[in-house]
């Protein structure tokens, strides 16, 4: 008996070996003759394995050879925060901490000598967007979640930021992919953003359908309007919707043909300059009565500054009640690289001399500011506080809280953990009445640990620190203060 168990295993293992030599010369004669990859042509079957090696080298670089700090565009240390943040765990750290304060560029928060007692102390209170418009809105949190399409993210992704969001009493922004019943689902509040495709509120054209704009504005949980100019990853060009991740359902939101990747022109047709944007926020702000703002990506001092004062020319009621500014290290779920890489100037620039300006043209009650761009952690929060943003908005921090990986396949419909695909297979990865317990935690930790930081600096709540309360290290390993970093702007001078 044991012969022939021994006798079997012999014949498999040759045929084994048979079946790997024959793919073997197959591989071989393929890659011997074919013309596009020299590599696989001077050595072939081998020349395969350099594929391989590359498509996991991103595998082994993030699981067992980068440092909690190094890996890009979010290291380890920033998405355990987030996991644990999310479970409802704390975020204790034991021994000293990892992260290395001589790096330029650095913010470091400035504690007080006599910071306020426990029953001295206030949480972060509500502010008023719009006070001039219809229906003013009255926003709670200053952490929230920026703008993700349904067709980006896929339908239980939603569902779950949808009541997770409720849960947290924060807004949720839709994104440019329209309004879908799933933002609806958990009852939040919602920023509709009008892309310049014009998504769910066009027409056949892409022009926009006022009746359609209309009836999302009719929607109670709809409290904003944000008109989309640019965004970090992408300044200067459009939204990218793969045909692959645009089922009809997604088409019929949208307002756009099957087969097709959905592809957002560069801009609003209506809107060649500032006075034409002011004209189209006037205009949506009749149409929905609901604060109307831009988001945009800074790239130059002198066309703020044009704004602004063209603002004070026509009249504050002109002003859009909101700007969220987001920094050139955004995220999308896909753009070319030259603009991901080289277009756009960083949030950590852009934010303190746009609330410099807006601040000293006094418009400061009139205008709020709306930080985006990689802030995902308590002390980036912290630190837009300080550099004069009055909410801060983030999308991949909620991503992680979903429990995205960093597989950077978004662009794919392959997303592993059921995020940005809509592939069944993967979706149901994703529980929602799991993950947006998950994200009502992560809200509430980013919150009360903001607080902890305000709390240390000597101020009462988070909108009362201001730029001398952090510091930024120097490429000497100094720091110095942000408020001599980025001096207010001279109105008078222009400097």
């Amino acid at each position: 008996m044991v012969g022939g168990i021994v006798e079997a295993l012999a014949l498999v293992f040759v045929f084994v070996v048979g079946v790997a030599v024959l793919a073997a010369v197959v591989l071989f004669a393929i890659d011997r003759t074919q013309t596009a990859d020299a590599i696989r042509r001077n050595y072939p079957v081998i020349g395969r394995f350099r594929s391989l090696f590359t498509s996991l080298g991103e595998f082994f670089r993030q699981y067992f050879f980068a440092m909690d700090r190094e890996e890009l565009p979010f290291n380890r240390a920033q998405r355990d925060w987030i996991k644990h943040a999310g479970e409802g765990k704390g975020n204790t750290v034991a021994f000293g901490s990892t992260r290395n304060i001589a790096i330029p560029g650095t913010p470091v928060f400035v504690n007080a000598a006599f910071p306020p007692l426990d029953d001295q102390y206030a949480s972060s209170e509500p502010l008023v967007i719009g006070p001039g418009a219809r229906e003013p809105y009255e926003a709670t949190s200053i952490f929230n979640l920026s703008g993700m399409s349904y067709g980006a993210i896929s339908k239980p992704a939603v569902q779950a930021l949808s009541r997770g969001c409720k849960a947290a009493g924060c807004w949720m922004n839709t994104g440019e992919g329209g309004l879908s019943p799933y933002h609806l689902e958990g009852g939040c509040d919602i920023v509709f953003q009008m892309g310049t495709a014009k998504f769910g509120v066009r027409d056949d054209d892409g022009n926009l359908d006022e009746d359609k704009l209309r009836a999302v504005a009719a929607h109670r949980e709809v409290k904003m309007i944000e008109i989309k100019l640019a965004q970090g990853a992408k300044p200067g060009k459009g939204g990218i919707l793969p045909a692959a991740k645009i089922s009809p359902e997604i088409a019929a939101i949208r307002h756009i043909p099957l087969g097709r990747d959905g592809i957002s022109p560069n801009r609003h047709a209506e809107v060649d300059d500032w006075g034409d944007l002011l004209d189209f926020v006037g205009r949506v702000r009749e149409i929905t009565g609901l604060p109307t703002g831009i988001k945009t990506v800074y790239g130059g001092h002198a066309e703020y500054r044009e704004l602004f004062e063209l603002i004070l020319e026509r009249g504050e009621d002109s002003a859009p009640d909101f700007i969220t500014l987001d920094g050139g290290e955004g995220g999308t779920g896909a753009s070319p690289m030259p603009l991901m890489d080289l277009v756009g100037v960083t949030i950590r620039e852009a934010l303190p001399k746009v609330s410099a300006l807006r601040d000293d043209m006094g418009l400061k009650d009139r205008i709020r500011l709306i930080a985006s761009g990689k802030l995902v952690n308590p002390g980036d929060v912290a630190w837009a506080m300080c550099a004069g943003a009055d909410f801060v908005t983030s999308a991949r921090g909620f991503m992680f809280s979903l429990g995205c990986i960093q597989a950077m396949k978004c662009n794919k419909n392959t997303c592993p953990t059921g995020i940005t695909t809509h592939d069944p297979r993967f979706q149901k990865g994703l529980v929602v009445e799991d993950k947006w317990q998950r994200v009502a935690h992560y809200v509430q930790s980013i919150t009360k640990d903001l607080e902890v930081i305000a709390h240390s600096v000597g101020v009462s709540e988070p909108r009362l620190m201001r730029r001398r309360h952090v510091r930024i290290v120097q490429p000497d390993g100094s720091s110095v203060p942000l408020n001599e970093l980025y001096p207010r702007y001279n109105v008078m001078t222009g400097t």
